[in-house]
């Protein structure tokens, strides 16, 4: 079960205090091992009040990326399903477009697509969810294909949309059928159902008003189909995109607890993957973008990218993600260590939300700190 490290524990908070975020939860591992472990603050202030426990479920937000999307992805190829470097327009024939006529899953997987990082479907679909991966397809490159590093919600949104071409089935149930029952997850899901709410962290109050800044900007009008979000988020996607999509999306839609998200971290790590093979396992920790902007793996970036939250005392093949709610995941192969802090910073405060990539990095580097003077 681990136990809470005072320093980790007197950080956050200490950011709580400052305002940061309302609750923080944490997990530290090693070598399969749960070392430390704490719960601090409250899941939910308005429009009730929760404390935050250990199995607090959160809005992952982008960790979905890797944990479902580029599990599945791995998945797949290894199963010959799909190609790593397979021209994406043979999947999805939606593009089949001269600018996107090269364009592979390995580009979609790294952030080299050239795809714009965001763009708000629902404004650009007309409410009708299932012209998602045309629009997406018709967006113009921001960039030549391969040539940066950009990280594309859109890209994910497509991989999501070619698993479940794939499968033939819902990204939500793949994910179920595939790894959530296999590794026995019971508080990991899309779409949580009501029944769930209380033990959910809450996240933006009064709906989605970062996104509305963001559309404001750009557009003019409201989403045709319907309001926005008024009400605190809570129990459902934050992300406007995923909720747009039905809550289930290959970018962003996953909830779940640090213990749950540990076991499915433990998926890229050769030494604790029950779902893919050790080889496999190596693909995460090896750079596929050397000499662009960022370091990148299939789903993750590695901690040798200049300015990564890892911190300097995690190792430069280490591999990690961030989700915009406030959660992270960080893992360390060469010392088969997993950092995981979960916060819902979005959550009862007014815009903008706290930039936490510092906490971050203090957060590990406290983590490695303790480990190593066990």
């Amino acid at each position: 079960m681990g136990q809470a490290n005072p320093a980790i524990s007197a950080m956050l908070a200490g950011r709580i205090e400052a305002g940061d975020f309302p609750s923080a939860v944490y997990v530290v591992a090693e070598r399969g091992e749960i070392i430390f472990a704490d719960a601090l603050g409250e899941a939910v202030r308005e429009p009730a009040q929760y404390a935050a426990t250990l199995e607090t479920i959160y809005d992952l937000a982008s960790l979905t990326k890797p944990l479902v999307t580029g599990l599945l992805c791995a998945l797949f190829v290894e199963r010959g399903l799909v190609e790593l470097d397979g021209v994406l327009a043979d999947y999805l024939p939606e593009f089949a477009r001269e600018d996107k006529s090269g364009l592979t899953v390995r580009q979609l997987l790294t952030h080299t697509s050239g795809l714009p990082a965001w763009r708000p479907l629902y404004l650009l679909c007309g409410g009708q969810r299932e012209k998602a991966l045309s629009v997406i397809a018709a967006e113009r490159l921001e960039y030549a294909t391969g040539t940066r590093v950009v990280y594309s919600d859109l890209g994910f949104i497509t991989l999501g949309f070619l698993l479940q071409r794939l499968a033939g089935i819902t990204l939500a149930e793949l994910a179920r059928l595939e790894i959530f029952e296999p590794l026995g997850l019971t508080r990991t899901f899309f779409n949580p159902e009501r029944a769930w709410q209380t033990e959910v962290a809450a996240c933006e109050s009064g709906g989605n008003g970062h996104e509305r800044g963001m559309c404001a900007e750009e557009y003019d009008t409201p989403p045709p189909f319907g309001v926005w979000r008024e009400q605190t988020v809570w129990g459902e996607v934050h992300d406007g995109n995923a909720h747009f999509l039905g809550g289930a999306a290959g970018h962003a839609g996953l909830f779940s607890t640090a213990f749950e998200t540990l076991r499915l971290a433990a998926q890229f790590h050769a030494a604790t993957t029950r779902l893919l093979k050790a080889e496999t396992c190596r693909l995460f920790r090896t750079n596929l973008t050397e000499g662009l902007d960022e370091a990148r793996s299939p789903a993750w970036q590695l901690a040798a990218t200049p300015a990564s939250t890892a911190g300097p005392r995690l190792s430069p093949d280490s591999f990690g993600h961030l989700g915009f709610t406030g959660t992270s995941c960080w893992n360390d192969p060469h010392h088969e260590r997993v950092l995981i802090l979960l916060t819902n910073r979005t959550h009862a405060r007014p815009l903008p939300f706290v930039n936490i990539n510092g906490v971050r990095r203090s957060f590990h580097t406290l983590a490695v700190e303790a480990l190593e003077a066990r």
